[in-house]
């Protein structure tokens, strides 16, 4: 499927001006809808997704200043202003930059440099890089996934902790998606849990023809299969001491000897390892080797369980609900008490427990907006049936609105000004319903 260009919402009166910004906006890749009038953009600025709306303070029909004003008070989700002006209408400007305006020109102005602010906030706006989907909109998973994208640069070897079912294998495909944006190389993962001591090497390093009974043919181990790639190794804290001995000289040497064979062939990796075990106590108790510690513990990635950024419940169930629905003509949704059961759930079996969760709903539930006793069954803290008749609109619409406002600084990077230019609100405005809403931004970024 061909991509569409980045699309330009032109708000000018100007025939001159606007045919000129239209053609060289096109000669740049963009595209671009022009009108002639501000009211006429009313509609289309609610209705499709723009890049960035250029527009003129000075329209046949209503000022710019005004327009921006009234589109703000609707609680639109606008995409960035960036406003032209005569140099008598700096003072108007100024104010727009306060409400939450992108920036403005003043005339006359080079094409050049509108352009350059153009190309900022499409620089800005590009997807993660592989096209990689956020890994959450709380500020655990947003630090974590700023930690990955610093770290793709790299071949450091990474280990990721965290409970079970938190998602410790998808930060570690998000990770070879940063690092393998083409997606050619291969991502090769293991449960060392789930083999067997005598297995395991054979698994890993692979085999010659006739090394063991059974052994009809030769066979590449994980490491080969990787070569090239990642090779993630979940649960290396089930991994037995004698196998310890065996990785730590593969990952030191970057070289791997088959079962059965002599030659050592040596293997390009990107190495992740992951645990749910605290690593160290088990060097203390001499259950894992302190060497191996150390050349696995490189760049530590905790991920924080699911109950501790709620934040990330709801985006997450609503992915699910996509995912289920592919293909099944049952669509589903969530009743607005159900949105309070799955936040106020403490998920001890984390994010696998909530896709299992809203899988069997989906599968088993009749109604078409899941309710809190279709997700929970009988064993929940589900409300019963009165309650959720009786669920306030006000809960709904806060849930909505704080997993909404979430999701736009993921999207900005937790950059307030940004977010708040996307949402159509001040950056005050912005501030506020975070407190309220308990949500918060990335450190240092504003």
């Amino acid at each position: 499927m061909t991509k569409s260009p980045p699309r330009i919402c032109l708000i000018e009166d100007d025939e001159i001006m606007g045919e000129a910004l239209v053609e060289r906006f096109e000669m740049e890749g963009y595209a671009c809808d022009w009108f002639r009038y501000g009211q006429e953009s009313r509609l289309p600025l609610a209705s499709r997704h723009y890049l960035v709306a250029v527009c003129d303070i000075r329209l046949p029909d209503i000022s710019g200043h005004l327009l921006f004003e009234e589109l703000l008070a609707q609680g639109m989700a606008l995409p960035p202003f960036i406003f032209i002006t005569g140099f008598g209408a700096i003072d108007d400007a100024v104010r727009l930059l306060k409400l939450g305006a992108e920036d403005y020109l003043t005339k006359p102005f080079q094409v050049s440099t509108l352009l350059d602010k153009i190309r900022a906030i499409c620089r800005r706006n590009q997807p993660l890089p592989g096209g990689a989907t956020p890994l959450g909109i709380s500020r655990a998973m947003r630090e974590i996934q700023a930690i990955l994208v610093r770290v793709a640069a790299s071949s450091g070897t990474v280990l990721i902790t965290g409970e079970s079912g938190v998602g410790k294998e998808r930060v570690a495909r998000a990770l070879h998606g940063l690092r393998d944006p083409q997606g050619k190389r291969p991502f090769v993962a293991v449960n060392c849990g789930a083999l067997t001591e005598s297995l395991l090497e054979a698994e890993l390093f692979g085999y010659e023809k006739g090394a063991f009974t059974g052994a009809i043919r030769e066979k590449k181990g994980y490491f080969e299969q990787a070569h090239g790639g990642t090779l993630f190794l979940d649960e290396i804290g089930d991994m037995p001491l004698a196998m310890q001995i065996k990785l730590l000289r593969a990952i030191q040497e970057r070289t791997i000897v088959r079962v059965g064979g002599e030659k050592a062939i040596p293997v390009e990796i990107g190495l992740v390892c992951a645990t749910h075990q605290d690593l160290k106590r088990m060097v203390e108790k001499g259950t894992f080797r302190e060497d191996l510690y150390y050349r696995v513990h490189v760049i530590h990635v905790q991920v924080p369980p699911l109950r501790e950024r709620k934040e990330d419940i709801l985006c997450l169930a609503e992915r699910f609900l996509e995912e289920f629905a592919a293909g099944n003509p049952a669509r589903h949704g969530l009743h607005p008490a159900a949105t309070q059961a799955l936040v106020d759930f403490p998920w001890p079996g984390n994010v696998r427990e909530l896709r299992h969760c809203i899988e069997r709903a989906c599968i088993l539930s009749p109604h078409s907006a899941l309710t809190a006793r279709d997700l929970f069954d009988q064993a929940a803290p589900s409300a019963s049936a009165k309650e959720e008749e009786d669920s306030s609109l006000t809960t709904h619409l806060r849930a909505t609105e704080r997993r909404y406002i979430g999701q736009m600084l993921a999207a900005h990077r937790g950059r307030i000004k940004e977010t708040a230019a996307a949402l159509g609100i001040t950056r005050k405005n912005l501030w506020e319903k975070m407190k309220k809403l308990g949500l918060s931004a990335l450190e240092g970024e504003e």
